[in-house]
Parts: structure tokens; C-alpha cells; sequence
């Protein structure tokens, strides 16, 4: 049975420890930098702030626990702000500072989109994942971009479940790895490097689709 350790930092916990168990996995929530630090899989969950999600991290004292266990090359998954903090900063509630593993800012969604009309924020339910820069159902099953990565086994076009109010924006476009749309706005879905995943959605929230990347994820 695999271990995957969840940070108990900013909430999000019983959803991805259910989805873990349900998959096969043994669960293991922590906030000891020791086990952080000691982990096999590593997973960064959370709902909230940014700003609080960093705060809580540093008065954990995590996040030097977390960037050696990124810089050790084992398996890392941000869901959602934990996707978020892995960029450099936030300008959610003021200038905050993130991990910058992908360089990169969070940044508020437009006030409104090109017709002018404002968009509905958070960004909550459903969307279609797809290759940056492309219409989901382009590709006939798995895009070649996403081979070998934690979205291997998924078609383009699945849909996953969101809950956001701030997008996450790369520096690097090759850091981004599937997107989605909410109206005209693409909005980056999936960050990924190296050994680091991210995903503004929340993949225990997404059905079959969800727990495909998770299963992914733990026999990573």
C-alpha cells in the first residue's frame, strides 16, 4: 500500500484523504515537518487565501520541509491554492509571496470579458480540460502533451470541478500544461515541472476523471 502524505495546513483534507483511501493508498495528514519532509508522494491540498495558506505554512515551518522535498524529485501535487502557492506570488488580498517552484502570479479574474459583460466570480463548477492554446476535443483521446504526466490517462475534453477566484499565470508557457475556459477566459488548469504537479481544480471533487489523475499520482 502506498503512503501519501496530506500537509494539514489550510483545510481541503477529508475530500483528498477519502479519494486516497477509496484508491487504494493510505492517507497520511500531517503537519510535523519531519513527516513532510520524510514523505514518499507529498500532496498540498487547501481551500482559502493565499496569503493565509503561506502564513500558515511558515508559522508550521513547512516550507523549507516542502522545497526539499520538491528539490528530491519525489512525487508533488498542489490541488487548487496549494496549486497557487507553488508560484511566486499572489496579488489576492495584497502582494503575497509564494514558493516560487514555477515562477509565475496569481492574479484576479478581468472585471469582464470581451463582450464587455462582468464575469460571475468564484469560478465555480465544471469545465473542460484541453492543451494550452487549443479547442478541448482537438485531440481523439489523450493529447501527446500530456503523456507521461499526471494527465496520461485522461482524454481531451474530460471536464473537472472548480472552485476559484484568482488565476494562476506562468511566467513560462511550457510550465502550463492543460487549461480550461470560464467564457472567453482561458484559465490555467494544470502547472506542471519536473516532479511537480499542480491543479487549480480539485481532482477529488471530479468524479472518474478526478481519481484517474489521482491514481496516477500515486503509482507515480
Amino acid at each position: 500500500m502506498t503512503k501519501v502524505t496530506v500537509i494539514d495546513y489550510l483545510g481541503n483534507l477529508g475530500s483528498v484523504s477519502r479519494a486516497l483511501e477509496w484508491l487504494g493508498a493510505e492517507a497520511e495528514v500531517t503537519d510535523e515537518p519531519e513527516r513532510v519532509l520524510g514523505a514518499g508522494h507529498l500532496i498540498l491540498p487547501g481551500d482559502g487565501a493565499f496569503g493565509y495558506g503561506m502564513q500558515q505554512l511558515r508559522d508550521k515551518e513547512l516550507i523549507e520541509p516542502v522545497l526539499e522535498f520538491i528539490a528530491s524529485g519525489r512525487p508533488f501535487l498542489g490541488i487548487c491554492v496549494g496549486m497557487q502557492v507553488l508560484l511566486s506570488e499572489s496579488e489576492e488580498f495584497g502582494i503575497h509571496e509564494g514558493l516560487n517552484v514555477i515562477p509565475g502570479r496569481v492574479v484576479p479574474f478581468p472585471p469582464r470579458d470581451a463582450g464587455k459583460r462582468a464575469f460571475k466570480v468564484p469560478h465555480i463548477g465544471w469545465s473542460f480540460l484541453h492543451p494550452p492554446g487549443e479547442q478541448p476535443n482537438t485531440h481523439d483521446g489523450c493529447p501527446p502533451a500530456w503523456a507521461g504526466t499526471m494527465l496520461g490517462d485522461l482524454r481531451d475534453g474530460d471536464s473537472v470541478y472548480f472552485v476559484h477566484s484568482f488565476l494562476a499565470m506562468p511566467d513560462d508557457a511550457t510550465h502550463r500544461l492543460a487549461d480550461s475556459d470560464y467564457g472567453d477566459q482561458a484559465v490555467c488548469a494544470v502547472v506542471a515541472q519536473d516532479n511537480v504537479t499542480g491543479c487549480q481544480f480539485h481532482p477529488e471533487k471530479s468524479g472518474p476523471v478526478g481519481l484517474r489523475i489521482l491514481k496516477r499520482f500515486i503509482e507515480s
